[in-house]
């Protein structure tokens, strides 16, 4: 098990970014959460499998169609206990 902070830059508020990622994360049986934060980027804590946060991320650099992506900022964090992948308010 290993967990990822990651940051999304670009236009990724206002265009679903969070809850296309919520499904995208469910999908792939990872574990954390994600919420706007007021800078205008978009924050997660992604943790699972190896393979799968790597798929999660990748996505990530995409986003869902609407979002133009222009930076993704990944740095190691330490496993926490979550039983699910889902959205919080903006921090």
């Amino acid at each position: 098990m290993l967990a990822r902070r990651v940051v999304v830059r670009g236009r990724v508020q206002g265009v679903g970014f969070r809850y296309a990622m919520v499904a995208a994360a469910q999908a792939r049986g990872v574990t954390g959460w994600v919420r706007n934060r007021r800078d205008g980027s978009v924050e997660a804590l992604v943790q699972g499998d190896a393979e799968a946060v790597e798929s999660v991320i990748a996505w990530c650099r995409r986003g869902p169609p609407a979002a133009q992506v222009s930076g993704v900022d990944v740095a190691e964090e330490d496993v926490e206990a979550h039983a699910e992948f889902g959205a919080r308010p903006t921090a």
